[in-house]
């Protein structure tokens, strides 16, 4: 099987023990007859779709796309893999720090503007409402009315966060953490 994937998923064929792969921005047939790759992605052949926007849904990824390699991972091994990465360790470890913040979290209310960080809101266990809210998350692209009464967090996309979806995540992480602290 010629399986092509895009960089941003490069890190988790790697993880999951997949070494032979092509890489390709916006995999076509000519590329490889089996794409892994963002859950959003569309391609025009077999495809594996994955989420890689919180620590969780990393780990189930990896666990996933092993099931294409000559290794089958489980969580342990995954998380295993993962110590040299102290943020997304320690959150997917679920220590009482951890525990702590998420209880931190849900007292302050959020409105979020997109898919991809409502996963991440919710992973951190903000109160997500739309009406009454005192922080408004959004991506970088959007445009937001600044004219409302709350604080404004911007989330980095694209090409203004590093390809490894850890090191992505636990950037994403760092900045919504900062809430509880301003």
């Amino acid at each position: 099987m010629n399986i092509v994937t895009t960089p941003m998923c490069k890190k988790i064929l790697d993880l999951a023990g997949i070494n032979d792969y092509n890489i390709a921005v916006h995999p076509s047939k000519d590329d490889g007859d089996f794409a892994i790759l963002l859950s959003e992605s569309k391609v025009d052949m077999d495809s594996l779709k994955i989420k890689l926007n919180t620590f969780k849904q990393i780990v189930e990824s990896v666990i996933k796309v092993s099931e294409y390699s000559n290794k089958k991972l489980d969580y342990d091994d995954v998380l295993s893999m993962l110590e040299d990465y102290t943020f997304a360790y320690a959150w997917l470890s679920d220590n009482s720090k951890v525990k702590s913040l998420k209880d931190e979290n849900s007292k302050i209310n959020v409105s979020v503007k997109s898919k991809f960080l409502r996963d991440i809101v919710l992973d951190m266990n903000f109160n997500i409402d739309n009406d009454n809210f005192d922080y408004l998350i959004y991506p970088d692209y959007m445009e937001v009315d600044k004219n409302i009464d709350c604080s404004f967090i911007s989330i980095p996309t694209h090409h203004n966060v590093p390809k490894n979806p850890i090191e992505r995540a636990e950037l994403r992480y760092a900045i919504l953490l900062n809430i509880s602290h301003y």
